[in-house]
């Protein structure tokens, strides 16, 4: 339940088209839900404009299942990230569309490894997020980025495959990269492009080194190292493969 749901419910009780009661019941499980194995925190819309969002990775698909449920019957959006297909054949099997009054259903994105659904379409960003991953090796991380900022509000452009190996494939890009008010930068290896990006470049720029390289890359470490001693002041640094994190911030920038 967002903020305008909930003067949605004050509205209807204040016409009386719901009784104090009713009203009460729906607001039950604020500000969470405790589910024995999880305390789903319904409050988190109010707090933040999102509801919070489902780390799947080491959960079974049965505890997915049930809190993507319970956020669904509660919230606009509902995603879930590292989920894998079987988590998600499990959420399809339990959540009773007609329950939560939609005529939308859950999607997976494979390359994401997301699970989403988007009920709220609403574009809320003033501007263009642009993603742009060096290596096709890193559009998995890209994507990721690509469908958080989407289902935040946002509109998406993204630009994969030019890394500074081919340094004129980044730069036919230009012109496209001058709209974006704020640009993902999504690079394993030695982690390079963001710097160069952030040279061309007027906004914020969200570096997210990926664990992608031969044995020094350190499973993205040295990627790391390189985006954060960056010698272009605008460019900001999420953790070892956080597409997620990336593409919250860049929607929380692109909603000022």
């Amino acid at each position: 339940m967002n903020s305008k749901d909930l003067r949605s419910l004050f509205e209807r009780v204040k016409s009386k088209k719901i009784s104090p009661d009713e009203a009460v019941e729906r607001l039950r499980h604020l500000p969470f839900e405790d589910l024995g194995f999880a305390k789903v925190d319904h409050h988190r819309a109010l707090r933040q404009g999102m509801p919070e969002v489902i780390f799947a990775q080491g959960k079974t698909p049965g505890q997915v299942a049930q809190i993507f449920g319970k956020l669904a019957r509660h919230s606009g959006n509902v995603l879930a990230t590292r989920a894998s297909e079987e988590q998600y054949a499990a959420v399809i099997a339990q959540l009773d569309l007609g329950a939560v009054r939609t005529k939308y259903k859950p999607e997976y994105f494979p390359l994401a490894r997301a699970i989403a659904l988007k009920r709220d379409r609403k574009v809320y960003g003033k501007g263009v997020i642009a993603v742009i991953s060096a290596g096709t090796s890193d559009i998995p991380v890209a994507e990721e980025a690509v469908i958080t900022a989407e289902l935040m509000g946002n509109r998406v452009q993204h630009i994969y495959d030019v890394g500074v190996a081919g340094i004129h494939r980044l730069l036919a890009h230009r012109a496209e990269l001058m709209k974006a008010r704020v640009v993902v930068v999504c690079a394993g290896m030695e982690g390079a492009l963001p710097s160069v990006v952030g040279g061309l470049v007027g906004v914020p720029v969200i570096a997210v080194p990926t664990s992608i390289g031969y044995g020094a890359a350190f499973k993205g470490l040295a990627a790391l190292l390189g985006m954060l001693n960056s010698c272009a002041s605008n460019v900001s640094v999420v953790n070892i493969d956080n597409g997620f994190g990336a593409g919250y911030v860049a929607s929380l920038i692109n909603r000022k």
